[in-house]
């Protein structure tokens, strides 16, 4: 971990992976009662904090790494795209959460395709959302199927 200027602290690749490659794995420590900005959100109704550096991973709207959950039910984060050592790990927060409501506005991941909040699934758009296939976790696809056969 290092200071990103203007986000706190970050985490950072001590080597280089490719797209699909596993870069951390994750850990459950405790099952939490409500969410909060570090807590993880592992179904429809539980959230739970990670073990580790995964829950001091910053959001960012072009993110290095996506979400694939393992045999325990934790997050792995797994290369989006190529990732070179000494570069910062980030994620985008709505690939594990369905909505996000705890973080101050705006988005301070400085991306040019900063969307300037940070939101969560159900906050994205159709075209992002199929950006992102294949590195979301699970229950926000069948939270969203739900939602659609209900309206």
């Amino acid at each position: 971990m290092k200071v990103t200027p203007g986000r706190g602290d970050g985490v950072f690749s001590t080597k280089s992976f490719s797209i699909g490659d596993i870069v951390m794995v994750g850990v459950i420590e405790k099952t939490l009662t409500a969410n909060h900005s570090h807590a993880s959100q592992v179904s429809a109704s539980l959230h739970v904090q990670h073990a580790g550096l995964i829950s001091k991973v910053n959001h960012s709207c072009n993110p290095s790494c996506g979400i694939s959950v393992n045999a325990s039910g934790a997050h792995d984060f797994i290369a989006f795209r190529g990732i070179e050592q000494g570069e910062e790990i980030t994620f985008d927060y709505a690939m594990r959460n369905y909505s996000i409501d705890y973080f101050p506005d705006p988005c301070l991941c400085g991306e040019v395709t900063c969307r300037v909040h940070v939101n969560g699934w159900k906050g994205l758009s159709i075209e992002k959302r199929g950006e992102y296939e294949g590195f979301v976790a699970p229950y926000l696809l069948q939270m969203s199927d739900k939602i659609s056969l209900a309206t």
